[in-house]
């Protein structure tokens, strides 16, 4: 009967799994059992689990057994530290009775389990670290500052449109380099206004008022527009 592996070293809350080998010389359908002990303070055995050879698993709260003959699985769950010891297993036989054989020793040790991870850092180092999600960033990042760029330069276009500074259809002409803005210029003309009396009618010079008052019409030409040149020589 042989047991293995010989060690095994796992964290806790996992399962530890081992095998117990049976060879027999003369194997005629005789009934057996197989035991599965662990050893206490390296002295005092504990049985932990039992199967029998017709039997094909047999399951606990803390214990897996599976008969693959020759071979038999035992799976302990739940791993604590306190299940750290020395385990083996005994094959007992019925065709001879009080016959146990017993295996070798292998050393189980359970290490304390491992810190969990904070659930609210492990989605930041994931997307911090992931490929993907470093590519979209980029590609939001350029759609945006193409829109951006866009946005501007029709504003910009809309603009100079409007302002007169590119005609549609034609090229951009600076302002300043062109036909000179007309100016208004305020002139001032003077002349005579003359009253025509009736000759035939004269009022005796006795009968005329000290005072008389004369109402005319003043209709002034219409205001012709004159180009900076012509006020600088008008001012002169």
């Amino acid at each position: 009967v042989t047991f293995f592996p010989a060690m095994l070293t796992l964290p806790a809350g996992g399962s530890a799994t081992f095998f117990c080998n049976i060879s027999m010389e003369n194997d005629s359908g005789s009934e057996y059992s197989l035991n599965w002990y662990k050893e206490i303070n390296h002295s005092q055995a504990q049985k932990i689990a039992e199967i029998s050879r017709n039997n094909p698993q047999t399951k606990t709260e803390k214990y897996l057994l599976t008969n693959h003959t020759p071979a038999f699985k035992i799976e302990i769950l739940n791993l604590h530290q306190n299940d750290s010891g020395s385990y083996y297993c005994g094959l007992i036989t019925f065709f001879e009775p009080d016959k146990v054989m017993e295996s070798n020793r292998s050393q189980l040790v359970v290490t304390a389990a491992p810190e969990k991870i904070n659930a609210t850092d492990e989605p930041e180092m994931e997307e911090g670290n992931s490929p993907d999600h470093i590519k979209a960033v980029l590609l939001g990042i350029l759609l945006l500052a193409g829109a951006v760029i866009l946005l501007i330069f029709g504003y910009l276009t809309i603009t100079y449109r409007r302002g007169g500074m590119i005609p549609h259809g034609g090229c951009a002409t600076p302002r300043g380099w062109g036909k000179p803005p007309m100016v208004s210029v305020s002139t001032v003309d003077y002349g005579v206004l003359e009253f025509q009396r009736d000759q035939c009618t004269q009022m005796p010079s006795e009968t005329r008022p000290v005072e008389q008052t004369e109402y005319a019409t003043i209709i002034f030409p219409k205001e012709k527009p004159i180009t900076l040149e012509q006020a600088k020589k008008h001012q002169d």
